[in-house]
């Protein structure tokens, strides 16, 4: 990318050549920083607003600290893109969340300055006190900072950390991007300053003399005491943080950085560990983000000057917004159904159902181990709770999963958006895993709808259960089938034959051939089917399994193929071979699915091609396994 417009920003090619600029010079590298910012992610897409709300926190940090010998964490780490930029990644982001090229989160592998790889929520705190922490044990003097926003201080996670780190004493320092709450009439050039003068060594060292002269008198050093309090709580808000064990700083305006750099400055002289709190705006210096920073937190490629526009022809519905639908029409059926969040609601959908049944909609933060476990309360009463979660973070969820809710057999539907592959988010999002962890815990059941009709439908018989159900559908829009009005459902447990093979048409060498599919890859294994003239099933549920079907095609075919956009160990083909294990029949089995590795960043369609899931690569997978099937086999059968 050119970056004549930006000509000091592109003599910084580290932190090294920041730290040598002057305060105004800094602050119009901010301003070419926010600039680049803006024009990069409306040619690539990516998150925006988180990023322009951070730039003068990102240029403070990298020329307060040492980087990267001082650790920098970033919590989820969506608001990097700064970061990256002043740390020799500039010239590169034209690739941003592209095959091959950068990152949209913080990876270790991709520069030592990602010093630890983020994309969930809530885990920076833990991280940074753990580095802290080994690097006293070793000797070195190093800061270790967490930058966690306030969504994300609303995860368990997080207050464990902080109640670990509070008797530490390391070099920490976590920071608070509060970019929710406007800032207050206090912040400004009196609050700078007395900011400054807390986080200073004449306000510590204060305090430590006057404990000092006054602890012979107990009386003089409690009013002391006192005082020292209520002159805090005209500066600062009274806060939990200090309970903890943090000296409390702040809150400070994080888009100035007149306060930002003389505030760290001070925090670096200072022992134990400390917690800073400033107040940042999403969208900041762009106009439109700022006035929807929802809107504009993740854009496709737009163009700055006119922001947004919806296109001329309505995209394909997607599953999130099938799901939405059901979940309201289900909802006005039947009034025992509640709908609950872990802070996604426009991710998944629910942002109609919230406006039309707002005493039934229940967003408890970042804090998918409770929603689970509060769903599972809730169904011990006769609720009926459906849980939107994405399939990466009922991960974190996954005890709740086993032990408050299935163990106990309770009747909640799990809605799991982004099964699969997520594209540009990459690895760290990637729904691979939830059919292998679902499927080997007892009473949950799992299904997967192969188009946007059957989501609808299975989530309608996933809803009639006494027992959990999951239903895994995939980001964006599928086969594009219209869902039926109504909610209808389909059969509990049993899969369909979409393709009988002909026999005549079979190509010559190839056994009969019958691809199982689970999910949305039926539609490239009836492609695929067509060259090999292959039988095709539907399964739709990897459990209960349809084994009937299963044992039927077993029989009357010589060799079977599993298909699933999830990870092959454990599997829905690893059910498939149980099964036909436990009825001691023997056939081939082909699986294809995700392999055992991180799949990274990239276009769905083309990441898909590359592991061998579209038509193409499911036909060259079933003919080089069984292109060389013995003659035999092939006589039998004709």
């Amino acid at each position: 990318m050119s970056t004549t417009a930006y000509p000091l920003l592109e003599t910084v090619n580290d932190p090294a050549d920041l730290r040598r600029l002057s305060r105004p010079e800094l602050k119009r590298l901010a301003d070419e920083l926010r600039a680049f910012v803006l024009d990069s992610v409306s040619k690539t897409g990516g998150h925006l607003s988180s990023n322009l709300g951070t730039v003068e926190l990102t240029v403070a940090l990298h020329s307060v600290f040492d980087t990267p010998r001082d650790r920098l964490v970033w919590d989820v780490g969506h608001q990097t893109y700064p970061h990256k930029i002043l740390t020799g990644r500039r010239e590169r982001m034209g690739t941003l969340r592209q095959l091959g090229g950068v990152s949209g989160f913080p990876q270790r592998a991709e520069s030592e300055y990602d010093t630890f790889g983020t994309a969930h929520s809530s885990t920076s705190i833990s991280a940074a006190l753990g580095m802290a922490l080994a690097a006293k044990r070793r000797g070195d003097e190093r800061y270790s900072v967490a930058i966690i926003g306030d969504g994300a201080m609303t995860a368990g996670m997080a207050f464990e950390a902080l109640n670990n780190a509070g008797v530490a004493d390391c070099k920490l320092l976590v920071i608070l991007n509060d970019n929710d709450m406007s800032i207050s009439p206090p912040v400004g050039a009196l609050n700078r300053y007395l900011a400054q003068l807390m986080s200073g060594q004449f306000y510590a060292a204060a305090k430590n003399v006057g404990k000092t002269v006054l602890r012979p008198v107990p009386p003089l050093l409690e009013l002391a005491k006192r005082l020292e309090q209520q002159a805090k709580g005209m500066v600062v808000p009274a806060t939990l943080f200090e309970k903890f064990g943090f000296n409390y700083i702040g809150p400070i305006d994080g888009h100035d950085l007149d306060s930002l750099i003389p505030t760290l400055e001070n925090i670096k002289e200072l022992k134990g560990p400390q917690f800073l709190h400033v107040v940042t705006k999403k969208g900041q210096g762009y106009k439109l983000a700022e006035a929807d920073p929802v809107a504009y937190h993740g854009p496709s490629r737009f163009d700055p000057k006119i922001g947004l526009v919806k296109p001329a022809t309505p995209p394909r519905q997607t599953f999130t917004q099938v799901f939405g639908q059901w979940l309201c029409d289900m909802a006005a059926h039947d009034e025992r159904l509640v709908g609950i969040t872990p802070a996604m609601r426009e991710g998944s959908g629910m942002v109609e159902f919230e406006r039309r049944f707002p005493e039934r909609y229940y967003d408890v933060g970042i804090a998918e181990q409770h929603a689970v476990t509060f769903a599972a309360g809730m169904a011990c009463e006769g609720v009926k709770p459906v849980v939107a979660i994405y399939s990466t973070f009922l991960q974190r969820a996954y005890d709740q999963l086993i032990h408050d809710v299935a163990l106990q057999n309770l009747p909640v539907v799990f809605a799991l958006d982004r099964a699969g592959l997520v594209g540009a988010d990459g690895a760290t999002h990637a729904g691979a895993y939830d059919i292998a962890f679902v499927r080997c815990v007892p009473n949950l059941a799992m299904a997967c709808p192969a188009d946007e009709r059957e989501c609808r439908q299975l989530l309608s018989t996933a809803f009639a259960q006494d027992n959990p159900v999951a239903v895994r559908y995939p980001r964006g829009s599928g086969a594009g089938v219209a869902p039926l009005p109504g909610l209808d459902a389909l059969p509990y447990g049993k899969g369909e034959i979409r393709r009988t093979r002909s026999g005549a048409l079979r190509p010559a060498g190839l056994p009969r051939i019958a691809i199982l599919a689970f999910g949305t890859l039926l539609y490239p294994a009836l492609e695929a089917a067509e060259q090999l003239d292959a039988t095709v099933a539907n399964m739709r549920w990897v459990k209960p399994l349809d084994t009937a079907l299963l044992l039927q095609l077993a029989t009357e075919h010589d060799a079977l193929v599993t298909l699933e956009e999830g990870c092959i160990q454990g599997g829905a083909g690893s059910a498939v071979l149980e099964a036909l294990a436990a009825a001691e029949v023997q056939c081939p089995v082909l699986q294809l699915g995700l392999p055992d590795v991180f799949i990274e960043h990239g276009d769905p369609a083309k990441l898909l091609s590359l592991q061998g899931l579209d038509a193409r690569g499911i036909a060259a997978s079933v003919r080089t396994r069984f292109g060389a099937v013995a003659l035999s086999v092939s006589e039998r059968a004709a």
